[in-house]
């Protein structure tokens, strides 16, 4: 249980190539801290070896899972919270929330503090933002595949349809941006 007064947490949720990381973005420019819940799996990643590659990425992060628990990443993303709040962060966007897993025992770690946004945008917009980003591009069956895992494997959709909030992600840039400024206000940040 969070004993961090006035705390505030924005955990964003959503498929690959929704928007996550444009809103998180947004905020970390702002000058707030985020924790990374895939960071978590690319230091594993590192310290074991291996390459930050899709086809290392995907079976690591299930396996670590099956080995550590569905849990194992939370736990780590809940620590780096409390660290924050200890160091005085008061606001905290939380990048990355998966599972369903994930996301109850941050709600239970944080009672009232937590505000789950979900970023969603249509499938074929979705896509086509994966094939033309320069970090990781995804063609539409790699994505597909993803999608599929990731909603099968890591239970993703349970988030996404409980989040507090929805964003849609199917217009201009300045147009997120107006509705993210809008949470920010909702949200006291």
């Amino acid at each position: 249980m969070s004993n961090h007064e006035n705390l505030k947490i924005i955990a964003f949720v959503g498929l690959t190539g929704s928007g996550k990381s444009t809103a998180v973005e947004y905020f970390t420019n702002k000058g707030y801290p985020k924790v990374y819940f895939g960071g978590v799996i690319l230091d594993a990643m590192t310290e074991a070896g291996l390459e930050h590659t899709q086809e290392n990425e995907k079976p690591f992060r299930e396996e670590l899972r099956k080995k550590y628990g569905k849990d194992v990443v939370v736990n780590k993303i809940i620590e780096q919270i409390h660290h924050l709040a200890a160091a005085g962060q008061h606001r905290i966007i939380a990048d990355g929330l998966y599972t369903w897993a994930e996301y109850k025992a941050l709600k239970k770690a944080f009672p009232g503090e937590l505000q789950l946004v979900a970023i969603v945008a249509p499938r074929h917009l979705r896509y086509h933002r994966l094939s033309n980003r320069p970090v990781r591009p995804l063609t539409s069956q790699e994505a597909y595949e993803r999608d599929t895992a990731e909603i099968e494997n890591l239970e993703k959709g349970g988030p996404i349809a409980i989040a507090d909030h929805f964003v849609i992600n199917s217009g201009s840039i300045e147009h997120f941006d107006a509705q993210l400024e809008a949470l920010a206000k909702e949200f006291g940040f």
